[in-house]
């Protein structure tokens, strides 16, 4: 399939890139191969809707706090939204309040995304009510297994992402592995933060992108004022991977699934020291603290390693536009694999 610069205007006057298109974002009825990933915290109704509107697929994120309360609010602050949104979920979470994935089934989303588990019992019951199923794979197994249980679309998310995830591969090695190993839809996510970052992973046979970090700082997002200085400060080589915040908040991630995070005083001092920290209530009722204060020298910023590439806080729509144009410019005369 060929790729050019190709811009058109959809009826609402929003720019489409049909040089980026892909099959499976025209089936999802997408201008932009682009989805949001659904960062806990981050990615609330308003984020998504944002998106959205932009010509991607906005994502609800419910993460380690997650509740079915919580997503009804979120889904409220959607708004009229105008085109398809999805919903992210962590296995875990949904595990201790299976109310959560029965709101996100009644909310009849375009797509449910469940990560971070071996489960896939889930799938069955998610396409039954007529949604497409999404989930984070980290090797070719994962991947096989899960277009095995009947994923209709495979987010293949390399180390460089932030928030969690299995450190197996980097992006593209990740990509070009499973794109070869399966045939259902991949996206590629990690570090994906720039128009040569898109253009990249479609060039290399990507269906779609996920990002994250790059968005996240972005004025419809939830994130705190001190977390989105933080991410507008921050180089590329100030992200680490760590569990410290699962043990010191008492969230039970599975240990394959450390967080890409801003490196940060708390972050530094128990790195390593785990077992301690889980037997300091004095360190972890400063974590606690620090959260409800919105101090990043002491709370977690989830962050990958794109985050260098955030240089200022603007709405949604200016940086997927920026993000797009970019890329549909780069790959203007190119052939993509698939």
């Amino acid at each position: 399939m060929t790729s050019g610069a190709v811009e058109s205007s959809s009826a609402d006057g929003v720019r489409a890139f049909d040089g980026l298109a892909t099959e499976w974002s025209r089936g999802m009825g997408l201008r932009v191969p682009l989805v949001n990933a659904p960062m806990g915290g981050v990615a609330g109704g308003r984020f998504a809707a944002a998106v959205t509107a932009a010509g991607g697929l906005g994502m609800i994120g419910m993460g380690s706090a997650g509740s079915a309360q919580a997503l009804q609010r979120e889904l409220r602050e959607l708004g009229d939204v105008r085109g398809p949104f999805g919903i992210g979920v962590v296995d875990w979470v949904v595990g201790a309040e299976p109310e959560l994935l029965a709101a996100a089934v009644a909310a009849a989303p375009a797509l449910i995304s469940v990560s971070f588990g071996q489960d896939l019992s889930w799938v069955q019951r998610v396409r039954e009510a007529g949604i497409r199923t999404a989930t984070q794979v980290y090797t070719v197994d994962d991947a096989r297994r899960a277009e095995d249980a009947g994923i209709d679309v495979v987010v293949a998310r390399g180390a460089e992402g932030g928030g969690h995830g299995a450190p197996e591969m980097a992006t593209l090695p990740l990509l070009d592995a499973v794109v070869g190993a399966v045939s259902v839809p991949v996206l590629a996510a990690g570090g994906i933060g720039s128009p040569a970052s898109l253009a990249g992973v479609l060039a290399a046979g990507a269906d779609g992108a996920w990002v994250g970090t790059c968005l996240a700082a972005c004025s419809e997002s939830l994130l705190a004022d001190g977390a989105r200085r933080a991410m507008v400060a921050a180089e590329g080589t100030d992200t680490m991977l760590t569990r410290v915040f699962d043990v010191g908040m008492e969230w039970p991630w599975p240990t394959r699934f450390p967080a890409r995070v801003l490196r940060n005083e708390f972050a530094n001092r128990w790195t390593g020291r785990e077992q301690r920290l889980s037997d300091d209530e004095q360190a972890k009722q400063a974590l606690a603290a620090a959260m409800s204060a919105d101090d990043p020298r002491i709370a977690p910023v989830d962050a990958g390693e794109a985050v260098g590439m955030v240089a200022r806080v603007e709405p949604v729509g200016a940086a997927i536009e920026n993000l797009c144009a970019g890329a549909a410019r780069l790959l203007e005369g190119r052939t993509r694999r698939r």
